[in-house]
């Protein structure tokens, strides 16, 4: 797998996903520790809504943010975004008001949410080879699980000897690195085939992803995948010390065996779908999340939370890392941008609806109630999913023109049928091919 850092501008792109990703870490723990500060025993609540806040903006402001990605040169809007996110985290240390809080934190991942899909639609251009890339995506889950568990610790060995405040300095630092490693390298920039109005360049990625069924059917994927994590990342602290009892350091203990079922599947996924197809392995996963839902209704003990916990992370990576490859496949250079927001946008408006649900459903009728609540729309998402995505789904289709001039480039080769033409060639949604061709 670490192969794929041999690549030079890949392996800068990953350091500035790592060591940003440690910044942000350590800006969680602070943003926690600051909430109380300001709001005592209220701080729940303004954790809660600063992370409604964050949802919103990851939802409103990718797809308008990949509307002007296009038109910029990739490599400086990275860093400048990099900047801007550097300079809103100099800035909480000065928070003394809990709307600062939400104004801050507003800003601050609406820029996230431009950074975040321009920097993932850059890695299929940087790594051309789907194997390559395939490994990326397992290197880019580890990294993310990685950071869950390292970044406590770091701050937990900081706040030894600094206060929280000196923590938004690690952000900083890290933001600036990240800045530093991605200016160090060429990045590719696709520019446009044709000019577009703001509103379609703001919707072109919704409307590709939408009418292409392997991307409805992963839209319905990234609901069961953000019920099961909904209930771990809300609910675990609830398990394990209001129910069975116990202290901090099991909680820890049981988000610490989540990530790790999410490592073990990241670093098997690249030799599993070598063998493997994506719809397969996917929903291998998904129906893992689905059954470790049902099973949480009955656990009686934290020994036997902690393999459910491992096998939900298992399940949660096998069947939300290779999305990447989905939308790679799905799009043309030009048009990832734009896709890889809507994916970020629809996927976090799966967490806007589930992470409220976990949290009011679990206070109000109890948590083994919330698990079967969760598991049904799970369910009903995965059974979605089957039915959208179909079973047999070549990248070749062999389909019709109808509207196109009998000169046009595009029908070069193509065999004339009465009034149309017909060719087959790898099948993805753009100008020339606006709607999916029927199974007929």
């Amino acid at each position: 797998m670490l192969g794929v850092l041999r690549s030079r501008t890949y392996r800068h792109l990953f350091l500035a996903q790592v060591i940003a990703l440690i910044g942000t870490g350590l800006a969680t723990v602070a943003l926690g520790l600051l909430a109380y500060d300001l709001a005592g025993h209220d701080a729940g609540v303004v954790l809660g809504t600063a992370l409604a806040v964050k949802m919103i903006a990851y939802v409103g402001v990718a797809p308008v943010a990949a509307a002007f990605a296009e038109r910029l040169p990739r490599r400086a809007m990275l860093v400048c975004l990099d900047l801007v996110r550097a300079a809103i985290a100099l800035l909480l240390p000065f928070v003394t008001q809990v709307w600062q809080v939400y104004v801050l934190i507003f800003v601050l991942q609406s820029v996230s949410a431009a950074f975040t899909p321009t920097f993932q639609a850059t890695i299929p251009d940087v790594l051309p080879d789907e194997k390559e890339y395939t490994r990326a995506l397992s290197l880019s889950r580890l990294a993310y699980d990685l950071e869950s568990v390292a970044s406590p610790m770091l701050a937990a060995a900081l706040l030894t000897v600094v206060s929280f405040h000196s923590l938004f300095a690690g952000t900083v630092i890290g933001f600036l690195a990240s800045a530093a490693l991605v200016v160090s390298v060429i990045l590719p920039s696709p520019k446009a085939t044709e000019r577009r109005s703001i509103y379609e360049r703001t919707t072109r990625g919704l409307r590709i992803y939408l009418a292409t069924p392997r991307l409805r059917g992963l839209f319905a994927i990234n609901l069961v995948v953000a019920a099961a994590g909904s209930m771990v990342i809300v609910n675990t602290v609830v398990l394990v010390q209001a129910v069975f009892g116990l202290t901090q350091r099991d909680t820890a203990l049981a988000l610490a065996a989540f990530g790790g079922g999410s490592m073990i599947a990241a670093l098997l996924l690249p030799r599993l779908l070598e063998k493997t197809p994506d719809r397969d392995a996917m929903l291998a996963g998904a129906a893992i999340l689905v059954a470790g839902l049902f099973i949480g209704v009955f656990v009686p003990s934290f020994a036997l939370m902690l393999p459910l916990w491992l096998a939900l992370g298992l399940g949660y990576s096998l069947a939300q890392t290779p999305s990447g490859r989905l939308l790679r496949r799905s799009s043309y250079r030009e048009d990832r941008p734009a896709l890889f927001a809507a994916q970020f946008a629809l996927s976090h408006t799966c967490w806007l609806i589930t992470y409220p649900l976990a949290g009011w459903l679990g206070a109000k009728i109890g948590l083994p109630a919330t698990f079967a609540a969760l598991g049904v729309i799970a369910a009903a998402a995965i059974f979605t999913a089957m039915r959208l995505w179909p079973a047999h789904d070549p990248d070749e289709i062999e389909h019709v023109h109808v509207a196109l001039a009998e000169d046009h480039p595009h029908l070069v080769g193509a065999e004339r049928v009465g009034n149309s033409h017909r060719h087959s060639h790898a099948y993805v949604i753009d100008s020339h091919h606006p709607e999916w061709p029927s199974r007929a």
